[in-house]
């Protein structure tokens, strides 16, 4: 093959084919996904639910909300964590262009005006788009709803530790040490002096003393990796049966498992009733909905075994190792935890176990670490709920293209073009070889053909 050489030069072509251009493997995946998002009419229903946030008349041309939902769906499926990422993405990819809907003269959006209409379309818009989501999964027939796993994950909130204040001096954390230094006799103190102080100190990290001015939803809490960080929480519930993620709410890291996990079960109950009462759906998901919830050790309490009880919900919650248990004057914690033990020794309970490890840290892998939102670059729990929301929609969906294509994300198509192209080399290859080898038999025996027809 003769090496050629890039032109300094290139003439521009001045009119161009609109079925020339080129496409890359992701555009059937996205092309796909619009077909789905057509037929249950994504954008008529958008429309009519953020109609109440547009002025009819005044003001500048604004991003319709089916481009803004699409773009943030954009988020999940390339895996990029920023807004102003996703604007870039777009104005340099034809496939997404298509996607999103802009033409081909048509000059996309910019970052501003995706934040900027996140800002205007209120948080429970959001939600509803995520049911509608649900929606399309229940009419696939992938949601269920009966039993739910449900478990957390922190998320690095965009704020600094350094720049953390007092909540009741407003002191940062350098003038604070200076304070306590010099009350204990230095007067002029050194980074040392300082370090030396604050070496002593117990609960120097405290999120009722201490937060971020410019964030004070996030708080002070340890990563899965040992770090300190200021971080969110993002707790999901699954269904068990087919992965699907029928509730996401965002709470305080600084909350335990157990303070947290009947938020998510109301906001799950009310998606599921939401699917219940919709005509189109109401014969797709189990009537006893919400009848079992799976979770993890982290969630295991007295308390906790009670209210689930009461609110007629089967726990399959694994157990601490908390030894011998004095039970006086506590029958009803006593049947409440003694139910759950017996239930989580079983069969059943044992595959739950196992399913628990499979379906839900599923969901927050692919969301959070190949879907890129393990860092949030907004502030404030409604404008990073907002984006979780749909985010996680586009997990749903996900489940419906998987199940239509076999791919369940756009890059596995590159993947699958790529493996293709390696079974046609592998079996060339194969063929070449045994070309090259019956030419060598033939060489060496001449009569070779005829004797074996003789035989």
């Amino acid at each position: 093959m003769a090496m050629g050489k890039r032109k300094k030069h290139n003439q521009q072509i001045l009119f161009v084919a609109a079925a020339k251009l080129p496409q890359s493997a992701a555009h059937p995946f996205y092309a796909k996904l619009n077909e789905v998002l057509a037929a249950w009419k994504f954008d008529e229903f958008v429309e009519g639910l953020c109609a109440k946030f547009y002025e009819e008349k005044i003001g500048r041309p604004s991003l319709e909300p089916g481009k803004y939902f699409r773009l943030l769906l954009i988020g999940y499926f390339e895996g990029i964590d920023s807004e102003r990422g996703i604007a870039w993405r777009c104005s340099d990819s034809l496939s997404l262009r298509a996607f999103v809907g802009y033409q081909l003269d048509e000059i996309s959006t910019e970052h501003s005006t995706i934040s900027r209409t996140r800002r205007l379309i209120d948080l429970e818009t959001h939600r509803e788009v995520f049911q509608w989501v649900l929606k399309v999964l229940a009419d696939y027939d992938l949601v269920s709803g009966k039993t739910v796993g449900i478990d957390a994950t922190t998320l690095e909130a965009n704020a600094a530790m350094r720049s953390i204040v007092r909540k009741d001096t407003k002191q940062n954390y350098q003038e604070f040490l200076t304070d306590l230094a010099k009350a204990s006799g230095v007067e002029t103190p050194t980074r040392e002096d300082l370090a030396k102080v604050d070496r002593k100190r117990k609960n120097k990290g405290s999120n009722d003393d201490w937060e971020n001015p410019h964030d004070p939803d996030a708080k002070i809490t340890k990563m899965k990796d040992g770090r300190t960080h200021l971080a969110h929480k993002a707790e999901h519930a699954v269904d068990m049966e087919s992965g699907a993620v029928l509730g996401v709410t965002l709470q305080g890291a600084d909350k335990g498992d157990t303070t947290t996990i009947m938020a998510t079960i109301l906001t799950t109950t009310e998606n599921l009733r939401e699917l219940a009462d919709d005509r189109r759906t109401q014969d797709k998901i189990a009537e006893n909905f919400m009848e079992e919830a799976v979770a993890d050790k982290g969630y295991h309490s007295n308390q906790m075994m009670m209210d689930l009880s009461a609110m007629n919900i089967r726990s399959y919650v694994a157990e601490p190792e908390r030894g011998r248990r004095d039970w006086t004057d506590k029958p009803q914690e006593r049947d409440a935890v003694y139910a759950n033990r017996r239930r989580i020794r079983g069969a059943r309970g044992k595959r739950l176990m196992r399913q628990r490890g499979e379906l839900i840290e599923r969901s927050l892998a692919h969301n959070y670490e190949t879907g890129a939102m393990r860092r949030t670059h907004l502030r404030r729990h409604e404008n990073i709920a907002k984006r979780l929301l749909v985010h996680v929609g586009g997990f749903n969906l996900t489940l419906v293209m998987r199940k239509l294509t076999g791919c369940g994300k756009p890059r596995r198509l590159q993947g699958r073009s790529a493996s293709i192209l390696d079974l046609i080399l592998t079996i060339w290859n194969a063929v070449l070889t045994l070309a090259a080898s019956c030419k060598v038999i033939m060489i060496q025996d001449p009569v070779w053909p005829r004797t074996r027809s003789a035989a």
